[in-house]
């Protein structure tokens, strides 16, 4: 337990308490509900609000980030439920712009890329108290919010026409939950890194989908799962040196591979 005498890993450590059961919550709806690329289209867009904080001189990027990614995520859930196109158009038409308008703003002028290279891999080691507290906001706000909505954001995963004749605002739920996943991506991205958050927003309600009976089992066995997952890629990537966020994917992984073995057991 050395490794934990350093501040940097105990911040680490803590953030990793905090982030893995919030992102197992949040995957267990993700992945119900097929919104799977869409949490890796609300990391292009907080990569593109963090852009335009740069170059507006903003202090904090990280603010404009979840304004913009916020922005996005109710502009797309606006354009799903009144056009009717399918989910994976609307996210591919808003993924692609997102990303080239991050790439244009961050190379506008002859700019180099190379500042931004730190966003696609993440550094969970530089994490910070009060970002560790801000995230305990968040994900107490996640609590309260299933704790709240649970029961309509379920019969809406089952059937939206159900819903809606049920008198639920699913229009209003899908942007408060949309809206949830871009200020939990846009806050977590910078220590997870872009190019695998998606991942980790995903495996942990995958693998429990293969061994839950009911949706008890399901929520609780996603949470523990990204929870030790989550602390063994810490602990992993602290003694072989390598990206936190990669190392944690990867055991996520395993443990879906796990799961689909023995799924029937």
């Amino acid at each position: 337990m050395q490794w934990l005498s350093l501040s940097f890993m105990k911040n680490a450590f803590v953030a990793v308490l905090v982030i893995a059961p919030l992102f197992g919550l949040l995957s267990t709806q993700i992945v119900s509900r097929r919104m799977s690329f869409f949490s890796d289209a609300l990391g292009h867009s907080a990569f593109t609000g963090i852009a335009i904080g740069v170059l507006c001189g903003l202090g904090e990027p990280m603010w404009g980030a979840c304004i913009f990614a916020v922005f996005f995520a109710l502009l797309f859930t606006l354009v799903r439920s009144k056009t009717g196109m399918a989910s994976d158009t609307v996210i591919g038409v808003f993924s692609s712009a997102a990303v080239a308008m991050g790439i244009f703003i961050a190379t506008f002028g002859g700019k180099s890329f190379t500042k931004f290279n730190s966003l696609l891999i993440g550094d969970i080691l530089s994490v910070q108290p009060s970002r560790i507290a801000l995230l305990a906001v968040i994900f107490a706000l996640v609590v309260v919010f299933y704790v709240l909505c649970y029961n309509a954001l379920l019969v809406m995963t089952i059937h939206q026409p159900l819903a809606k004749s049920r008198g639920i605002s699913v229009t209003l739920l899908e942007g408060l939950f949309s809206a949830l996943i871009a200020v939990v991506v846009t806050v977590s991205m910078t220590w997870v890194g872009l190019l695998v958050i998606n991942s980790m927003l995903v495996l942990p309600a995958a693998g429990a989908r293969n061994w839950a009976k009911n949706t008890r089992q399901y929520h609780l066995i996603s949470i523990i799962g990204a929870l030790v997952c989550g602390v063994l890629g810490l602990y992993t990537s602290y003694q072989i040196g390598a990206s936190t966020g990669a190392t944690i994917t990867l055991y996520l992984t395993g443990y879906f591979a796990l799961s689909f073995i023995f799924r029937r057991k």
